[in-house]
């Protein structure tokens, strides 16, 4: 079936009736992009014993190694994504992956806790760069009939990174020392970037006679520091349950509100209000927030759950906690050209399917079925997920305008990251208060069971109202008048 391509699909479209391999490096390059930023986030949190000891500092210093990192991410993703629109993808990406390359060198070489706190949010800040631009880039990559393919190919490098971080982390740490579990990120780094310098496509020329938008500094500041006092309040804030939590929560609800005024003064904002009033947009945002959300619980709960009621030593735990990110990186391949075949809105409604069913699985399985009897319905959800992902980020990314992909791109990956902050602190306070313990970590068996499916039958429910989310917004999309 033929398909009229135009705009900034139309040289893309003309690859289709030959075999680019340029287009083939191009999605490599993307592919490792997306792998190294994936990469980033899981490998260094293995080596944090590893750092409290050779640096001399206590976990809450640490833990700072890890934060900095998704800081520099959830705080800038969408005013980056909104930068490469203006000023041109291609010379962003390059620059995201030069900084993220270095970075990592000046991890692995850095002399203190704190210099090596400050790399990280400088890998970091690369990381959010070519998480922001990989999916925008994908539109000027591939013809618009395999963009579900594409998206499936990045979330399997997103699932194969998140996967390969820990047990990666734990192999160099062992067989060198702490320092190889950044310095390993250099060569890949240099791979990507000439990848990409030589594959990508350029920019496109502004059209003569039209001015270029200027960047949006007061929303982006807004934006930066309300979302830090969110993550705040959800990491070292207890949830927002403690003093400093409540007025971290309560600055990022001021946050909110002094940006969207200002957005709505904004000649050129960094989000533009109307956004949220296209219905297909604004449901596909929020169902990405609310299944990450799920997603997080089975980070959450999987480990005491293994360990405390299925009574599995370290390496069994590890072994078995693998099997979710393995799951994902097997699924999201297949599940982007069925997207293609299937149409992006149907596979979003059958991946959230997949997710309810396993975690309504979890929640009414006894403990007494044991490792496969906890596995099999995370397989299940994590392949609901993998679907859903793919599907839900090429319908939202579709119909974008070529100069919004950025923005668009950095919106959806912020919705992922809110979700899995949110989850963290609430579904984990979730699972202590349903098992009834003081210290979850020395609670009964049978009082961990009962947090597990009290966690995942609340997890369900999340899963039922993102459905409905996805079902109202395709009917406001049906009743929205067509344009003139």
């Amino acid at each position: 079936m033929s398909r009229d391509v135009t705009g900034p699909d139309a040289g893309v479209a003309e690859g289709r009736a030959r075999p680019a391999p340029s287009v083939r490096w191009a999605l490599a390059g993307l592919s490792l992009s997306m792998l190294l930023s994936s990469l980033g986030t899981s490998i260094a949190n293995v080596a944090l014993p590893t750092l409290a000891r050779a640096f001399d500092a206590s976990f809450q210093q640490v833990q700072w190694i890890v934060l900095a990192y998704l800081l520099a991410i959830t705080t800038l993703i969408v005013s980056v994504g909104r930068l490469g629109d203006l000023i041109g993808r291609r010379r962003l990406l390059l620059a995201g992956i030069l900084l993220f390359t270095v970075a990592s060198v000046l991890c692995g070489l850095a002399p203190t806790l704190w210099l090596l706190i400050a790399a990280r949010a400088a890998q970091g800040l690369g990381a959010t760069v070519m998480m922001a631009l990989t999916m925008a880039f994908v539109g000027e990559t591939v013809p618009k009939a395999r963009t579900g393919s594409a998206m499936g190919l990045l979330g399997t490098m997103s699932a194969v990174g998140t996967a390969l971080g820990p047990s990666l982390g734990g192999l160099l740490i062992a067989g060198l020392d702490w320092r190889a579990v950044f310095l390993v990120n250099a060569p890949l780094g240099v791979l990507t970037l000439l990848l990409a310098h030589r594959h990508l496509p350029a920019g496109r020329a502004r059209e003569p006679g039209r001015s270029r938008a200027r960047f949006d500094h007061v929303g982006t500041l807004l934006l930066a520091l309300t979302l830090a006092a969110y993550a705040l309040a959800m990491t070292l804030g207890g949830g927002g349950s403690g003093v400093r939590g409540a007025v971290l929560l309560t600055a990022a609800v001021l946050g909110v509100a002094l940006f969207v005024r200002a957005e709505a003064r904004a000649a050129s904002p960094l989000i533009s209000l109307a956004t949220f009033r296209d219905p297909l947009l604004g449901a596909g945002l929020v169902t990405s927030a609310l299944v990450s959300t799920v997603m997080m619980a089975t980070l959450v709960v999987g480990p005491f759950h293994l360990s405390r009621a299925l009574g599995l030593d370290e390496a069994r735990v590890g072994l078995a906690l693998s099997a979710g990110p393995l799951v994902a990186a097997l699924t999201s391949a297949p599940a982007g050209r069925v997207t293609d075949r299937w149409g992006a809105r149907r596979m979003t409604v059958l991946g959230l399917g997949g997710v309810l069913a396993g975690t309504l699985t979890l929640a009414v399985l006894p403990a007494s079925l044991g490792v496969i009897g906890y596995l099999a319905p995370i397989a299940l959800t994590t392949a609901g997920y993998a679907v859903f992902q793919t599907a839900n980020n090429t319908a939202v990314m579709a119909d974008v305008p070529a100069d919004r992909r950025g923005v668009m791109s950095g919106m959806l990956n912020l919705s992922r990251n809110l979700g899995l902050i949110t989850g963290a602190s609430a579904m984990g306070a979730v699972f202590s208060l349903a098992s009834a313990a003081a210290d979850i970590t020395t609670a009964r068996p049978g009082a961990v069971a009962t947090g597990t499916r009290i966690t995942f039958a609340v997890a369900a429910a999340l899963i039922v109202l993102a459905l409905a989310v996805t079902t109202a917004g395709r009917r406001r999309a049906r009743r929205a008048p067509l344009p003139a």
